[in-house]
């Protein structure tokens, strides 16, 4: 048998891709290119929208913070108002005796502390004794004392705390090492 006369194959059409398979593939990929830029807008639009949603909280926060500073001690001024109005009156009154004014100044006392104390302000007055701590106490001098070394001997002036923050340290002397 010569190669010649050998049956030539037909050629089959389910192999070929015709002329009209591409045109839906690219009305496909047009469509999801369409799809996503439309996404890719609306989740533009949401980003500018939470960027202006942010910034819009930052700036009412910093606007309820500047009133909170601004007003930060009306609570503790109004508080005080009664220990003027006792000074006032003491002050008004024209004959007290020494006993009547001291009994005045013990009530207009009571008033102070009292308010003070609404606001968290606390003493730090330290008994003779007790240990001295540099993050309360302010040593003045440091005095011979019949006291171990390093404890209060006496304090000159309260100190105060306002919410556990030391607002003024106590003032006190302080026992010195004993001299061997």
């Amino acid at each position: 048998m010569n190669h010649q006369d050998t049956p030539t194959a037909t050629p089959t059409t389910e192999s070929t891709p015709s002329s009209a398979t591409p045109e839906p593939a690219a009305a496909e990929s047009e469509a999801e290119l369409q799809a996503l830029r439309q996404r890719n807008a609306e989740l533009n639009d949401q980003l500018l929208r939470a960027l202006a949603e942010a910034d819009n909280t930052r700036r009412r926060a910093e606007e309820e913070m500047a009133k909170v500073r601004k007003f930060a001690v009306e609570a503790f001024a109004e508080s005080l108002l009664p220990v003027v109005d006792s000074l006032e009156a003491g002050l008004n009154v024209q004959e007290a005796t020494l006993e009547q004014l001291r009994e005045g100044m013990q009530a207009t006392l009571r008033q102070l502390l009292a308010a003070l104390q609404r606001h968290k302000v606390t003493p730090i007055a330290p008994a003779a004794g007790d240990r001295f701590d540099p993050h309360q106490h302010q040593a003045i001098s440091m005095v011979a004392a019949e006291q171990p070394a390093n404890t209060v001997v006496a304090t000159l002036q309260k100190g105060y705390l306002i919410n556990e923050r030391v607002l003024r340290p106590a003032l006190v002397t302080v026992a010195a090492p004993s001299a061997q």
